[in-house]
């Protein structure tokens, strides 16, 4: 026994508002399931980003004003411009223009460990895992002065120095 076309439940007309409407959810699903996935919090925008690469290269070039080596800090010379300054005279140091946001520079092993004695290494506000634009430099360290003989820092070849803002 065949059907006719006539006496079929279907049309082609069905079909296609069928297919349309199939389209459209899986392009409805496709164009919403990213912003369910994002975080409700801003990101740091490429401004944020930029301006700590400007400061991670400001700090290096400063650092580094001694020495005839390219990416080489000195060791006293960051203790004494960094550490030892209050936050007003590191961010005057760095030229960094925003009034009441913090910024961080750290010296760090390759490998993410933590010195012996960190505080020693670490200049600016302190970071507590917020958002912030994050910026590094791989550097060698010369003349540690006095830290030489209580945290010298393992940095043979290389440490990272990470400079962060928010």
């Amino acid at each position: 026994m065949s059907i006719s076309l006539r006496e079929r439940g279907q049309t082609t007309q069905d079909f296609a508002i069928g297919i349309g409407v199939f389209i459209l959810a899986i392009a409805f699903v496709f164009s919403f399931l990213p912003t369910v996935l994002t975080p409700y919090d801003s990101s740091v925008t490429g401004a944020e980003t930029a301006q700590a690469d400007r400061l991670a290269d400001r700090a290096v070039e400063d650092l580094s004003a001694a020495s005839d080596e390219p990416n080489t800090i000195d060791g006293t010379l960051f203790q004494d411009a960094y550490v030892e300054a209050d936050d007003d005279t590191l961010v005057e140091r760095l030229g960094y223009r925003e009034v009441g946001d913090g910024v961080s520079v750290r010296l760090e092993y390759l490998n993410g460990s933590t010195m012996a004695n960190q505080t020693a290494w670490e200049a600016g506000s302190v970071y507590e895992n917020q958002s912030a634009a994050s910026s590094a430099r791989l550097v060698r360290v010369s003349d540690l002065g006095a830290l030489e003989e209580t945290d010298p820092p393992n940095c043979a070849p290389t440490c990272r120095l990470v400079v962060r803002t928010w």
